[in-house]
C-alpha cells in the first residue's frame, strides 16, 4: 500500500525559477504514490517570464498535471486555516526571501499565508530551500526555522561552492522521503549534505 494514498498536499512554488524543472518530477512522484496535489504560486512565480520559461506555461503545466487551479492570492490561501484542506504543505522551491519573511512572521504573499495557515493548524510544512545566500544573511533564518515546530527541511547543501560560495539548494530528489517523514512528525536526516551538481 502506498504511503500517500488519500493524502492531500498543498504544493507552493516561490520564484527560484532555475529550480522549476526539478519541481515537476517531484510533484509527479507525489502523485504517483497516491497523493492529490493542490498547486500554489507566489505572485512573482506565477507572473514573471525568465530565461527558464514563461510564467503562463508553468501555471498551465501545474494545472494540467494536478487538475486543480493554481492559487496565487492571499485571499485564496487564507482559507487553508479554517478549512484544513491539506494534510501537509510543501514549499518548493523556497526562496531566501520567503525564508527571511517567514522567520520574522511577515505574511505578504500567497505562499507565506499558506504556511501561516498550515502552521496555525499544527500541520507539517516542508521547505525545499533554494537561495544564493543560504550561508550568508539567510543562515540565521534557516537556524530560526529549524527550531520551529512542524517545519521540516528537505536535505540541502552547497550547490556551487566555487562561484556561489553562500548558495544552498535542497536535494529535490529527496522531497518525497522528506514528506513521508514529516507526515510522521520527523525530520529526515541528515539535513546538511555534500551536494553534487
Amino acid at each position: 500500500m502506498n504511503s500517500l494514498i488519500g493524502k492531500k498536499i498543498g504544493f507552493a512554488l516561490c520564484g527560484s525559477f532555475c529550480m522549476f524543472k526539478k519541481i515537476f518530477p517531484a510533484i509527479e512522484k507525489l502523485m504517483s504514490e497516491g497523493a492529490e496535489v493542490f498547486p500554489i504560486m507566489s505572485h512573482h512565480a506565477s507572473s514573471i517570464d525568465t530565461r527558464f520559461g514563461k510564467a503562463k506555461d508553468f501555471v498551465n503545466q501545474l494545472e494540467q498535471m494536478t487538475g486543480h487551479e493554481v492559487q496565487t492570492t492571499i485571499a485564496q490561501t487564507e482559507q487553508i486555516g479554517p478549512h484544513k484542506p491539506y494534510d501537509i504543505l510543501v514549499v518548493a522551491p523556497c526562496t531566501g526571501n520567503t525564508l527571511a519573511k517567514l522567520a520574522h512572521a511577515i505574511t505578504d504573499t500567497s505562499v507565506l499565508m499558506a504556511i501561516k495557515a498550515t502552521l496555525r493548524n499544527e500541520y507539517p510544512v516542508v521547505l525545499a530551500v533554494s537561495t544564493n545566500d543560504g550561508l550568508g544573511l539567510n543562515l540565521r533564518n534557516v537556524g530560526i526555522l529549524k527550531n520551529i515546530p512542524n517545519i521540516y527541511f528537505v536535505p540541502l547543501g552547497q550547490d556551487n561552492y566555487v562561484t556561489k560560495v553562500n548558495s544552498m539548494v535542497a536535494k529535490m530528489d529527496m522531497l518525497y522521503d522528506t514528506v513521508i517523514e514529516a507526515l510522521n512528525h520527523k525530520q529526515i536526516q541528515p539535513v546538511l549534505l555534500q551536494y553534487d551538481v
